[in-house]
């Protein structure tokens, strides 16, 4: 797999289509850190590391609404392994006029948009949720 942060943005975006209430998704100390972000900002309901022999799994409870209508409206991958693409303190990018969130590796580890400005860092710029 060349490319496990699009892997997981993936399966979330499917599970969303197919009203599931969770769905599991290999683990890493990168994917925990957007799932523990995608909690903090209330994407999601629950993330639970299951172990697995290997790695570990991550299972992650996806938060709807009461006529079963997803929180998260989409998902987008923005920095590729053919393409990097990087934002710095001055041109840090807003999702939806600041509804949404963009998702950055700096540095200090994985932060919002609003950290990392906060925190007077750039960095990769991973994702956008909104």
């Amino acid at each position: 797999m060349t490319d496990p942060i699009a892997d997981m943005l993936t399966r979330i975006r499917n599970a969303i289509m197919v009203n599931k209430d969770t769905v599991e998704v290999p683990s890493s100390n990168m994917k925990k850190a957007i799932a523990d972000i995608m909690l903090k900002e209330g994407f999601i309901s629950d993330v639970k590391l299951v172990e697995d022999g290997y790695n570990g799994k991550l299972l992650i409870t996806l938060k709807y609404t009461g006529k079963r209508r997803s929180v998260i409206n989409g998902l987008q991958r923005v920095s590729k392994p053919g393409l990097r693409s990087y934002a710095g303190v001055d041109n840090m990018p807003k999702v939806l006029d600041g509804l949404g969130i963009a998702l950055l590796s700096t540095n200090k580890g994985i932060m919002t948009d609003k950290q990392a400005k906060a925190a007077n860092v750039g960095g990769e710029v991973l994702c956008y949720i909104w």
